[in-house]
């Protein structure tokens, strides 16, 4: 059974700092990519950033140079480290595994884990 649990989330001031993680059991982690994805309220799933097996790394523009991905594979883990947080980061945060990282992503669509909720408020 695929299971992903998401943690780290919480509340943190405009300019802080979190880091999220989501420990993966289940399936062959080592062998797939790890996306990370959040949906802010009253908006749909956003994909923030992707990590392949191989540990090349991608984002989207709106956390490019403020999030960094990574991954344990001997811990079944992939990482979320987010500086520089804005406000209008402030959302339920989800990892997924993915053969090829997919941009499109929705939560009816492949494994998702509980979410982690991030705030980002004064």
């Amino acid at each position: 059974e695929v299971q992903l649990v998401e943690s780290g989330g919480g509340l943190v001031q405009p300019g802080g700092s979190l880091k999220l993680s989501c420990a993966a059991s289940g399936f062959a982690f080592s062998i797939l990519g790890m996306s990370w994805a959040r949906q802010a309220p009253g908006k749909g799933l956003e994909w923030v950033s992707g990590i392949y097996s191989d540990g090349s790394t991608y984002y989207a523009d709106s956390v490019q140079g403020r999030f960094t991905i990574s991954r344990d594979d001997a811990k079944n883990t992939v990482y979320l480290t987010m500086d520089s947080l804005k406000p209008e980061d402030t959302a339920v945060y989800y990892c997924t595994p993915q053969a090829q990282l997919n941009t499109q992503v929705r939560l009816d669509d492949g494994y998702w884990g509980q979410g982690t909720q991030v705030t980002v408020s004064s």
